[in-house]
């Protein structure tokens, strides 16, 4: 076979930047951005991130170099996922809820030379900015709708903006292998680690999410999902790629939600469980009624089956996907069968509930024991941990070598969640390995347990974990949430969970309180771990 040469007529590195190209040469006039009163089209947008992308040259920034948004879903965190890369920098969205010391260390170990800081959080910004080496260019967001805070910089954003060219032409990698952006894990068990993303992983998982949500042309997607949150899980170049529109809203509530359904027509939007659960719990006033179909991603933990019981009853269709920082966000989905439309409803959300198989462009998921490597068998019983392979791999942690050889091992990416495969293939979360409960030598998972109290109508919200224990060495301690109005006893869920688990599954304790969440809905079991030691 003849040896072809690789060249430009015949390839191209992949990069999602190419997607924004595209979208404001065929659709120029299209809205790619609404935020309250601005609207943007995609000719407008695409000149603004290459406006960003020069303004960084001039700034004295390289290749390489990286570059931080510390921002709500605003357009000026969209347009960095184009500009940035545009100009061959890196992207580092940092999660605008953490505190001063956190966000000093990742801008240290990233190295961190021009920051894009919304007012909003331009206090705790403030604070982390000392004692570094180095400091970032500061380049202040000043939004109207935002609550006051210190302007760290004499260069806003838009002032910027203005200093670069729109001419600016923006080339592709010169390999697709190269950083396009790094993601911070949450950091509960320690420093957090930064996860470096590839041009192939981003472009491919972009596409990936057109092909398991099956999105039709023009999307309108609203922007419930955090962008800074593995980069809004690729949907910023998704939504490029199928020339959409980006409802931006500075505040996740249900009646933003509801309002942007009915005014602005948005029939996309992800986001954690929690987000389902407060749509589908909001007050009449709140809601308003829409007449087209709403498509729902949701990942993070597995949704109770009432709430994808209560959203699809209320026109809502919920697709559960599941994956990490490491894995682009969702790599796997629960890849829905035609044949499952005429199951009773609370069969269908028991199949919605499970994770799932492979997105297209992951080229293998799968459940093993860690020790042996070995697949465990499609029984639905037997345990193992959740590993992954392929192109929405990650590339590594950031100058930690160790925690990537480990991540690593074996030729997998190991998750660190547990759980088992299904007799028809598909994977079903157990537990996190760390959340696993282990009472007199049985093991127990939290999110069974959890799934059994959160049927209860009082409940809005349940988080199970260890506490321990002189005699079993620990037993399930339940931490309750109730919706507002609503009662239930201790005695009520511990008799409910008698009729529905075996004895030892039960939990022992149950502590009301509203549970602490990060700013991406998940629950902090770590606090709730403390707290179980406690009582």
């Amino acid at each position: 076979m003849t040896d072809f040469a690789k060249i430009p007529a015949n390839y191209a590195p992949l990069t999602p930047v190419s997607f924004i190209h595209r979208a404001a040469m065929t659709y120029p006039d299209r809205i790619a951005v609404v935020y309250g009163e601005t609207r943007r089209t995609w000719a407008e947008t695409y000149a603004r991130c290459k406006q960003m992308a020069s303004a960084l040259h001039s700034a004295g920034l390289k290749k390489g170099d990286v570059v931080g948004v510390i921002a709500v879903n605003t357009p000026e965190i969209y347009e960095a996922h184009f500009g940035v890369p545009m100009a061959g920098m890196v992207l580092n969205t940092l999660n605008c809820r953490l505190d001063a010391g956190t966000i000093n260390y990742i801008l240290e170990h990233s190295n961190t030379r021009a920051l894009i800081v919304d007012r909003e959080f331009a206090a705790t910004v403030q604070e982390a900015l000392k004692g570094l080496d180095s400091p970032p260019l500061i380049i202040d967001i000043v939004d109207p709708a935002a609550p006051e805070g210190p302007r760290l910089s004499k260069v806003d954003y838009e002032l910027f903006l203005a200093s670069g060219n729109t001419a600016f032409a923006a080339h592709p990698p010169a390999d697709e292998w190269d950083t396009i952006s790094i993601n911070y894990t949450s950091g509960t068990t320690g420093r957090p680690k930064g996860v470096a993303y590839h041009y192939r992983g981003a472009y491919l998982n972009a596409l990936g999410n057109v092909m398991e949500w099956n999105m039709e042309a023009a999307p309108v997607y609203l922007w419930t999902l955090p962008m800074f949150h593995c980069n809004g899980w690729c949907f910023p170049w998704t939504v490029a790629a199928k020339a959409g529109t980006n409802i931006c809203i500075r505040k996740v509530t249900a009646e933003n939600i509801y309002n942007a359904i009915a005014d602005e027509g948005a029939n996309y939007l992800c986001g954690a469980p929690i987000v389902l659960s407060f749509m589908v719990d909001a007050d009449a006033a709140a809601k308003r009624p829409f007449s087209h179909k709403v498509n729902v991603m949701t990942a993070a933990a597995p949704p109770p089956a009432t709430v994808l019981a209560k959203m699809q009853e209320e026109g809502f269709n919920v697709t559960h996907a599941y994956g990490l920082t490491e894995t682009y966000g969702p790599c796997i989905s629960c890849a829905w069968k035609p044949e499952w439309d005429n199951l009773p409803m609370g069969k269908q959300a028991n199949l919605k509930a499970r994770q799932g198989v492979p997105y297209v462009v992951q080229e293998g998921a799968t459940v093993m024991d860690p020790d042996t490597m070995q697949p465990v068998p499609w029984d639905g019983e037997t345990m193992g941990e959740v590993m992954m392979r392929g192109n929405i791999t990650m590339k590594g942690y950031l100058d930690n070598q160790a925690a990537t050889d480990e991540a690593f091992a074996g030729g997998w990416f190991h998750s660190g969640d547990l759980g088992v495969v299904q007799p028809d293939g598909y994977i079903q979360l157990r537990d996190r390995a760390k959340d696993i409960i282990i009472s007199g030598g049985e093991n127990i998972s939290s999110i069974e347990v959890e799934g059994v109290i959160h049927a209860l109508e009082a409940v809005a919200a349940v988080a199970v974990v260890a506490r321990p224990d002189d005699k079993w060495g620990e037993t399930p301690c339940a931490f309750v949430e109730l919706h507002p109005e609503a009662t239930v006893s201790e005695d009520e869920i511990i008799a409910h969970c008698r009729a529905h688990l075996a004895g030892f599954k039960r939990p022992k304790t149950v502590i009301f309180l509203d549970l602490p969440k990060t700013s991406t809905g998940k629950v902090q079991k770590v606090d709730l771990r403390a707290k179980a030691k406690t009582l």
